[in-house]
């Protein structure tokens, strides 16, 4: 559980803000000492009065650990320590030394063969881990798992790369993660958003940098005028691709319209609409409408397939200047798309109009290159590189602008993975854009609310259910 619009920091980008705030006169050995006092709070109101083992790390993870059990201690709880080895290097060294200081009470057991508790608090090692947990601590962890106690982390689970959220080895899932000035990227990506749990952030007085990443808001729906027409409500172009697909777009066209744009029109010869309200055209048809002011934004790609009529519609978007929300057979019509690291990109970074390019990770890898276990570093890359707004979809999927902004979306359903589900996602950014969001700000709600969608739909969720949902979501915020 972690809260929505909470800022997501790179472990430099945490370093360097507590550098800063250490230069700016708070030593920091006064950053521990608060961090370790917001923590053992936190720890006690969401398991007061379990008797605890901390597992301290030899580095400032685990001065956290001692000065988080010394607080728990005078707060009259039943207190031990298991220590991985010797604390090293300062503020660290001087909190384990606070604890030795209690006499009998101070004592530090061996990790490796440390006893479990009810409550195990896991700071053995903090943000700085990029290499496999060593074998004993894996040992100890794999043991000690097995005691079914409840687990706080103090700032991200050992073993959980703060980067990526990837896993170095066997993590302890844990129930609760305290962590100081803000989230860290591993907590919301990867395998580290499940194993983090609770995510509380305390503040330790550190100032956070400006222009980083973000979880993705919950939206909030504008009040409709009273005096309003279709057209004031936005205007969305559907491209349809292939006849024998136009299923996809006309799942583009519905979620466009449920979403809340007041006129869609389906362009090109298929034949059949989801809704009477759905307007057709033919190709000659919708590229007289392009030159209607009255049209705001336009959606291809779902059905979309690498022909000439492809390509020449396209081309011909690219080149205009409405804004363009591009997705799945969009990526196949470039020149070479299909043929990973060719630089098709670079049809998309001369574009005119205005873009939101949607790929999963595939469509991703052959327009870009792989992306790695950095989700966010890589969207922001391809976001500089061609100019758009990126949609890298997935279990966390990332929002990124030129600009370098970037938001993480968290809320979400694996019951979204189904055919379809992401031609419903384009309908649904093309309607925001149409009504009159930023690109950025069109991208980041629309993937809020098709993954509410996905929770709402439950396990037997198919994307034409998605449309239905819109209007009972939208009346929600």
């Amino acid at each position: 559980m972690i809260a929505p619009g909470a800022a997501l920091l790179t472990p430099d980008a945490m370093r360097a803000a507590e550098a800063a705030a250490i230069a700016a006169g708070a030593p920091a050995l006064l950053l521990m000492e608060r961090a370790a006092a917001a923590a053992a709070a936190a720890i006690m109101r969401f398991a007061p009065g379990l008797p605890a083992l901390v597992l301290c790390g030899p580095g400032n993870n685990g001065g956290d650990g001692y000065g988080v059990a010394l607080r728990l201690r005078e707060m009259g709880l039943a207190v031990r320590v298991a220590a991985s080895g010797p604390a090293v290097g300062e503020p660290a060294a001087t909190m384990a030394a606070r604890w030795h200081d209690g006499g009998a009470l101070g004592a530090v057991e061996s990790l490796d063969d440390a006893a479990p508790a009810p409550l195990l608090i896991d700071a053995l090692f903090g943000t700085g881990l990029r290499r496999p947990l060593p074998d004993h601590v894996q040992a100890a962890l794999d043991r000690l798992a097995r005691a079914n106690a409840t687990v706080a982390a103090i700032d991200i689970p050992s073993g959980v790369d703060a980067l990526t959220g990837a896993a170095l080895g066997r993590p302890l899932a844990v129930d609760l993660t305290v962590t100081f000035g803000a989230m860290k990227r591993g907590h919301a990506l990867g395998q580290g958003r499940e194993l983090s749990g609770r995510v509380v952030v305390a503040d330790i007085g550190i100032t956070l940098p400006l222009n980083t990443a973000r979880l993705v808001p919950r939206p909030v729906r504008g009040a409709m005028p009273s005096h309003t027409h279709k057209y004031r409500r936005g205007a969305v172009l559907v491209i349809e691709g292939d006849p024998r697909r136009g299923g996809a777009a006309r799942l583009t066209a519905l979620a466009a319209l449920r979403a809340g744009a007041g006129v869609v029109t389906l362009v090109g010869a298929g034949e059949g609409v989801p809704a009477d309200a759905i307007m057709r055209r033919n190709d000659a048809e919708g590229r007289a409408m392009l030159s209607d002011p009255r049209i705001d934004a336009i959606a291809i790609g779902p059905g979309l397939i690498d022909d000439q009529r492809g390509r020449d519609w396209l081309a011909r978007l690219l080149a205009g200047d409405t804004p363009l929300v591009v997705d799945a057979g969009a990526f196949a019509v470039l020149p070479g798309a299909l043929v990973p690291g060719s630089g098709a990109a670079a049809g998309f970074a001369k574009a005119r109009a205005p873009l939101v390019l949607t790929p999963h990770d595939g469509e991703f890898a052959r327009l870009f290159g792989p992306v790695g276990l950095d989700r966010i570093g890589a969207a922001q890359a391809a976001a500089v590189a061609c100019g758009a707004v990126i949609v890298l979809k997935g279990a966390e999927t990332v929002i990124a602008a030129p600009d370098g902004r970037a938001a993480v979306n968290t809320h979400a359903a694996p019951w979204l993975a189904t055919a379809g589900s992401g031609d419903v996602l384009t309908g649904i950014i093309a309607a925001l854009v149409a009504q009159g969001m930023t690109l950025f700000d069109a991208a980041r709600a629309g993937v809020w609310l098709h993954g509410d969608a996905g929770r709402r739909g439950g396990p037997g969720l198919i994307a034409d259910d998605i449309p239905a949902l819109l209007p009972i979501i939208l009346a929600a915020l």
